[in-house]
Protein backbone atom coordinates (compact mmCIF):
# COMPACT_ATOMS: atom_id res chain seq x y z
CA UNK A 1 0.00 0.00 0.00
CA UNK A 2 2.57 2.57 0.65
CA UNK A 3 4.38 1.21 -2.67
CA UNK A 4 1.07 2.75 -4.19
CA UNK A 5 0.88 6.01 -2.60
CA UNK A 6 4.47 6.99 -3.54
CA UNK A 7 4.10 6.08 -6.56
CA UNK A 8 0.46 8.18 -6.46
CA UNK A 9 2.52 10.67 -5.39
CA UNK A 10 5.33 10.83 -7.93
CA UNK A 11 2.91 10.85 -10.64
CA UNK A 12 0.19 12.30 -10.16
CA UNK A 13 2.05 15.80 -9.95
CA UNK A 14 4.03 14.57 -13.24
CA UNK A 15 1.15 13.96 -15.28
CA UNK A 16 -0.69 17.17 -13.98
CA UNK A 17 2.52 18.48 -15.19
CA UNK A 18 2.65 17.62 -18.58
CA UNK A 19 -0.93 18.50 -19.43
CA UNK A 20 -0.67 21.59 -18.23
CA UNK A 21 2.35 22.02 -20.45
CA UNK A 22 0.43 20.61 -23.60
CA UNK A 23 -2.36 22.88 -23.26
CA UNK A 24 -0.14 26.06 -22.53
CA UNK A 25 2.08 24.98 -25.83
CA UNK A 26 -0.79 24.64 -27.67
CA UNK A 27 -2.63 28.08 -26.41
CA UNK A 28 0.70 29.28 -27.77
CA UNK A 29 1.19 27.88 -31.24
CA UNK A 30 -2.93 28.35 -31.67
CA UNK A 31 -2.24 32.05 -31.22
CA UNK A 32 0.74 32.27 -33.65
CA UNK A 33 3.61 33.30 -31.23
CA UNK A 34 6.72 32.84 -32.12
CA UNK A 35 8.09 30.12 -29.59
CA UNK A 36 11.87 31.77 -29.66
CA UNK A 37 12.62 33.59 -26.68
CA UNK A 38 15.60 34.96 -28.04
CA UNK A 39 16.51 38.80 -29.50
CA UNK A 40 13.19 40.40 -31.36
CA UNK A 41 13.80 40.33 -35.57
CA UNK A 42 12.86 43.20 -37.45
CA UNK A 43 9.94 42.38 -39.37
CA UNK A 44 8.01 43.51 -42.10
CA UNK A 45 4.90 42.18 -40.83
CA UNK A 46 3.87 42.68 -36.85
CA UNK A 47 0.68 40.82 -35.44
CA UNK A 48 -0.77 43.31 -33.35
CA UNK A 49 -3.79 41.04 -32.06
CA UNK A 50 -6.09 38.32 -32.55
CA UNK A 51 -9.54 37.72 -31.68
CA UNK A 52 -10.88 34.04 -32.11
CA UNK A 53 -14.62 33.82 -33.53
CA UNK A 54 -15.41 30.10 -33.58
CA UNK A 55 -13.86 26.93 -35.40
CA UNK A 56 -11.55 27.89 -37.90
CA UNK A 57 -11.87 31.71 -38.28
CA UNK A 58 -10.41 34.77 -36.58
CA UNK A 59 -9.92 38.53 -36.89
CA UNK A 60 -6.05 39.92 -36.84
CA UNK A 61 -4.69 43.08 -37.01
CA UNK A 62 -1.33 43.00 -38.83
CA UNK A 63 0.97 46.23 -38.77
CA UNK A 64 2.44 46.48 -42.33
CA UNK A 65 4.26 49.71 -43.71
CA UNK A 66 3.29 51.59 -40.82
CA UNK A 67 -0.78 51.21 -41.04
CA UNK A 68 -2.69 48.84 -39.56
CA UNK A 69 -4.69 46.07 -41.20
CA UNK A 70 -7.82 44.28 -40.66
CA UNK A 71 -7.86 40.86 -41.92
CA UNK A 72 -10.71 38.45 -41.94
CA UNK A 73 -9.00 34.68 -41.44
CA UNK A 74 -10.31 31.58 -42.14
CA UNK A 75 -9.27 28.30 -42.94
CA UNK A 76 -9.57 28.40 -46.81
CA UNK A 77 -9.15 32.19 -47.06
CA UNK A 78 -7.39 35.89 -45.95
CA UNK A 79 -9.84 38.40 -46.36
CA UNK A 80 -8.47 42.71 -45.64
CA UNK A 81 -11.34 44.22 -43.96
CA UNK A 82 -10.42 47.81 -43.10
CA UNK A 83 -7.24 49.68 -42.65
CA UNK A 84 -6.55 53.03 -41.09
CA UNK A 85 -4.90 54.75 -43.74
CA UNK A 86 -6.62 57.79 -42.58
CA UNK A 87 -6.12 57.75 -38.83
CA UNK A 88 -9.02 55.25 -38.07
CA UNK A 89 -9.64 51.98 -39.57
CA UNK A 90 -12.04 52.32 -42.43
CA UNK A 91 -13.17 49.69 -45.14
CA UNK A 92 -11.63 49.24 -47.85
Amino acid sequence: MLEYILRLLILLPLVGGMAWGSIWLWKRVQMGVPLTGGAKQARAVEMVGVLPLGPGTKLAVVEFAGQQILLSVSRGQVTRLADNSQGDFHVG
